[in-house]
């Protein structure tokens, strides 16, 4: 019996060297770059800088209807999403058509052609605040660091312009706009962190498939690497051996770099295992565990604020009015036309936080309204009634959002149906900003919350939060760069210099 659980114990000690001689510098970038990813994100655009950066709209300028304007398109079917924002200093309507965006100005009737290389330059002096003339531009025949990911296809090509100080803007020719931007500091912060982090290498993410599987298979191995690791040295410390000479139980019997890696891998093994499990499930490997909108949730969404877009029934009330509506000290950044159970609605965004509701009947208001929500909720998704109705003030556990950036307060709204259906609606724009059923709550859990370590008592404490994770990022770097002196060992042995 001791004999073959010796015989086991070896073979899992081979087995957890090999695949740590593989695991110990993906371990090493993980830790170490995840420390920086904490407070340095891959550079994006977010809703509120586009906000932030917009120009207030003038109202005198808006001259034509928004079916005036369309009507310059000569388009035969109704525009996916209409809204009105200040484009090179007009004041211009944006219709998406199907592929892309078209831009109407509103004084005249102007289609722009986004392709030409100026327009593009304006729009991205217009987002720096800096001269045109001063940026060098080039028209982008392939994908960069900063384009690579997929969601940068659809707006393809672009141009790119570079400033002496260091910020970059990139301008879409198929939508005509700001897409993406960096700075000096914001670029270093991700070669630092999400680029190591993610593996997000320009030549390896370009290949797209095989990028996700490298990361699936790598992260997979590296939680067995982990599992292992903690086995044994569970096994070994038990195994209880005492020194004959002296008659002391030696729990860890090695000396050195050995020793210290098997004290740190009892301490952090557990948080190297989960984290390398976690970060694999944000690849998405098991799909039905991921929290997309099921149909009562797209039927929902569709109902609140969904529907083709009628232009002429914003003849009734311009654009011009509805802003002359509002209240003097409010600076309208853009202009949303929409639907709220079907009814024509303006939406005027002021900040992300700040929104003015603007029906074609009736008066001014913040926000849609709890009830009103919730009863339209109520009628749609029959046959399953609402379970669960409330406001939600502030962040809970499957409503987290460390950057703030998640609307709040939000409208929750659980179904009785099998799925046990739960959906976060934003009062202000009527719209669902999260969606949960049976099997998504598991990849919360496994996937956030692992890897986050987002619970909701821990992450409304900080800097307890930044503490807990700090502690146990030093904690597996240490681990990790054990690990790979152990490694160079063994590769040592096996080719000598």
């Amino acid at each position: 019996m001791a004999r073959s659980r010796s015989s086991l114990q070896a073979s899992l000690i081979f087995f957890h060297r090999w695949l740590g001689v593989i695991s110990c510098i993906p371990f090493l970038f993980w830790f170490g770059s995840g420390i920086v990813l904490m407070y340095r994100d891959f550079p994006n655009i977010s809703e509120a800088d586009r906000l932030d950066r917009a120009t207030p709209l003038d109202a005198s300028a808006i001259r034509l209807t928004p079916q005036q304007a369309y009507g310059r398109l000569q388009q035969a079917s109704p525009p996916e999403s209409a809204r009105i924002v200040m484009v090179n200093r007009r004041s211009a309507y944006r219709f998406q058509t199907g592929r892309g965006e078209s831009i109407v100005y509103a004084d005249d009737g102007t289609v722009q052609d986004e392709s030409e290389g100026e327009f593009a330059r304006q729009l991205a002096a217009e987002w720096t605040g800096q001269a045109g003339s001063a940026a060098h531009a080039e028209e982008l025949t392939e994908r960069d660091q900063w384009t690579v990911s997929g969601e940068f296809r659809p707006l393809e090509p672009m141009w790119k312009f570079s400033w002496p100080d260091g910020e970059q803007v990139y301008v879409s020719t198929v939508v005509g706009d700001v897409v993406q931007y960096t700075t000096r500091p914001s670029r270093i912060g991700a070669y630092f962190g999400a680029i190591p982090h993610w593996l997000y290498f320009t030549p390896l993410r370009t290949h797209t498939r095989f990028w996700s599987r490298l990361v699936i298979w790598l992260s997979g191995l590296a939680a067995i690497a982990a599992l292992v690791g903690i086995i044994v040295g569970i096994s070994v410390y038990s195994s209880t051996k005492s020194d004959v000479p002296t008659g002391v139980a030696l729990r860890i019997p090695y000396v050195g770099a050995k020793r210290l890696h098997m004290i740190l891998g009892l301490s952090f093994g557990v948080t190297a295992c989960t984290w390398a499990f976690s970060g694999m499930l944000s690849m998405d490997p098991f799909p039905r565990l991921q929290g997309s909108l099921d149909e009562s949730g797209a039927r929902i969404d569709q109902t609140l604020r969904g529907g083709p877009i009628r232009l002429g029934a914003f003849n009734e009330k311009p654009p011009e009015d509805a802003v002359r509506q509002l209240e003097r000290n409010v600076k309208v950044k853009e202009l949303e036309l929409g639907s709220f159970v079907g009814e024509p609605v303006y939406i005027a965004k002021v900040s992300q936080n700040e929104v003015r509701i603007i029906p074609i009947h009736g008066p001014v208001a913040h926000e849609f309204g709890f009830l009103r929500i919730v009863n339209a909720v109520q009628k749609v998704s029959q046959p399953a009634p609402v379970k669960e109705a409330r406001l939600v003030p502030r962040y809970e556990a499957y409503y987290l959002d460390r950057h703030n950036r998640l609307p709040l307060p939000a409208i929750f709204v659980r179904l009785n149906d099998a799925n046990e259906s739960s959906y976060y609606i934003d009062p202000k724009t009527a719209q669902v900003v999260e969606s949960y059923g049976k099997r998504s709550r598991w990849n919360r859990w496994l996937y956030h919350g692992l890897h986050s370590l987002d619970f909701p008592w821990l992450y409304a404490h900080r800097p307890a939060w930044d503490i807990v994770i700090l502690t146990l990022m030093t904690g597996g770097m240490a681990l990790a760069l054990t690990a790979l002196l152990l490694a160079i060992r063994v590769l040592r042995s096996l080719f000598p210099v």
